[in-house]
């Protein structure tokens, strides 16, 4: 099977996940309790009121007719309005997903920063005093739940040294970034351990293998046996766990966005469950999931490119 071929077929499989994802959206967000018309309307809300709202809303059709009025505007883009807020949902998610798509992508570069190289300092010093140092450094940051982290670097670093901003997210993409430094650090941290533990195994276990003994044996430089040989083949493992773990990342972005009062897709997540903002909720989860089965498609096709076997 050609690479091309095996990027359409990754395609096509993307197909009855994206429905399955509709389906369960759908059904979830119905079984939250309450409804939209008393959080709209309050607890004091008369029965006549909360019927004219689910009537405006559609939400007085049987459940089936729902469905396909959801899937019809999904697949033409429109997401509707939100309840709460009254505006479009394709705004909503248009201004808030990228805030979120920075913060996971500056997290995950700052935990590729901090495992690759740490890894491979670890493996190749097994045993050693570096060794255990490392691991017993990223095992304290694996230890730790992301909300006390982010509580932990923002009382250090913001409160009391003032290096970082409190919270928000700046105006201009290099205020962006410094805004969103510290967050970014609090998820990666966690996402570094499981990165740097998978890639110290990779690395210990390829170094002993015997195409890396006899690439050696042939007079190659020891740099370029650990990048041609030792870290393409170690890196197999460790991309599929990377993508695994974006899915981690997003969601850890939901805790960290409201301790660091960023004005993100998972901020607006909270606040639409608590308000019943069915439209908004289903907006946003769509979105994510297809951010995620992007991401696993990126990594299939890497994992591909570093090892071909797997496109066959």
């Amino acid at each position: 099977m050609s690479f091309a071929s095996f990027i359409f077929r990754r395609v096509l499989q993307m197909i009855p996940t994206i429905v399955f994802i509709l389906v369960v959206t759908f059904v979830l967000v119905r079984l939250l309790p309450g409804d939209p018309a008393s959080a709209i309307l309050g607890d004091r809300a008369r029965d006549a009121d909360v019927a004219r709202i689910n009537a405006r809303l559609g939400l007085d059709q049987p459940i089936f007719v729902q469905f396909l009025y959801f899937v019809r505007n999904v697949f033409t883009g429109d997401l509707g309005n939100s309840i709460s807020l009254k505006v479009p949902v394709a705004r909503l998610i248009a201004e808030r997903l990228p805030v979120t798509l920075l913060l996971t992508a500056m997290a995950a570069v700052i935990a590729l920063v901090m495992a690759v190289p740490l890894a491979f300092v670890s493996a190749l010093r097994r045993g050693r005093a570096s060794d255990v140092v490392v691991r017993g450094a990223f095992q304290v940051g694996l230890s730790m739940p992301v909300f006390y982290v982010g509580l932990v670097l923002l009382i250090v670093f913001s409160a009391n040294l003032h290096w970082f901003p409190v919270g928000g997210y700046g105006d201009g993409f290099f205020a962006h970034l410094y805004h969103l430094f510290l967050p970014a650090l609090t998820l990666a941290l966690s996402l570094s351990a499981i990165l740097m533990r998978n890639l110290r195994a990779a690395v210990i276990g390829v170094v002993g293998a015997e195409y890396v003994d006899f690439a050696r044996a042939k007079g190659l430089r020891s740099r370029l046996v650990l990048t041609r040989h030792v870290l393409r083949n170690a890196l197999i493992s460790t991309v599929a766990l990377f993508g695994l773990q974006i899915g981690v990342l997003l969601s850890g972005a939901v805790v960290t966005e409201t301790v660091f009062a960023i004005p993100g897709a998972g901020r607006l997540m909270i606040d639409s469950i608590y308000g019943r903002d069915y439209p908004v909720i289903q907006g946003l989860t769509i979105a994510l999931a297809v951010v995620v089965s992007l991401i696993f498609l990126a990594t299939d096709i890497v994992q591909a490119w570093l090892d071909p076997r797997v496109a066959r």
